[in-house]
């Protein structure tokens, strides 16, 4: 349990870092789109040879993939009923949304991962997604109008919420059947695959043009090399 409070921290760490940089400073945006890129490049990395790789170990092609499809589309759903309706003027709080449900469906796989051993390039991923999303968050926010003390207000709660996130899927989890595992792993597998596709990569790309497709394959063999080590 000690192991997997100190993932959840280190991964809550970076929310927190992003929304406190995100609270006093707006980044270029090329710069922003950078780091989303490389997030997103690494996130793809882990969910494919962490997430999806160790639920079809665990229990199978099938129960990995039947997981995979409704994470996808239990994300794609929320995404199009409920932040939808936040994007626009709140688009802030559509993007800490956005981070919230898909952090922790991310942050129960990782406390799930750490079951059958440590997921260094898993958490390492998740850190390095949680930044910019929440760095991008709070620049809104404060465009908005909401104050500094609101945002990191705000952000700190996300943030012992997905750290409590890791806690419980080690802990409520660890006794699961392999088909269980399987079909969480998978789950949170097709979340995070869903926000990529449709918040993470199109918001790079738009911001950062075609040449951020650099940044994405740097992240990809960053997590791709550090799984290896």
């Amino acid at each position: 349990m000690a192991q997997a409070l100190l993932f959840g921290s280190v991964a809550s760490a970076a929310l927190l870092a992003g929304a406190a940089l995100g609270a006093f400073w707006a980044p270029p945006e090329h710069l922003t789109a950078a780091a989303l890129a490389f997030a997103g490049g690494a996130l793809t990395s882990a969910l494919s040879f962490e997430l999806f790789a160790e639920a079809d170990k665990l229990g199978g092609v099938v129960y990995a993939a039947i997981g995979m499809l409704v994470g996808a589309a239990v994300f794609i759903v929320v995404d199009a009923r409920l932040l939808s309706g936040m994007r626009g003027s709140a688009v802030g709080l559509g993007l800490l949304a956005a981070a919230t449900i898909d952090g922790i469906s991310e942050n129960l796989a990782l406390g799930v991962s750490l079951i059958e051993g440590a997921s260094v390039a898993l958490l390492a991923a998740i850190s390095i997604a949680n930044l910019p999303e929440a760095l991008g968050s709070a620049v809104r926010m404060r465009e908005n109008g909401r104050s500094i003390r609101f945002v990191l207000g705000t952000w700190s709660i996300v943030a012992v919420l997905l750290a409590a996130s890791v806690a419980a899927g080690r802990l409520l989890l660890g006794s699961a059947s392999g088909g269980t595992l399987a079909l969480l792993l998978g789950f949170a597998g097709g979340a995070v695959l869903a926000a990529l596709a449709t918040t993470v990569f199109p918001e790079a790309f738009r911001h950062g043009g075609p040449y951020i497709a650099f940044a994405t394959v740097a992240g990809f063999l960053f997590a791709y090399v550090l799984a290896e080590m």
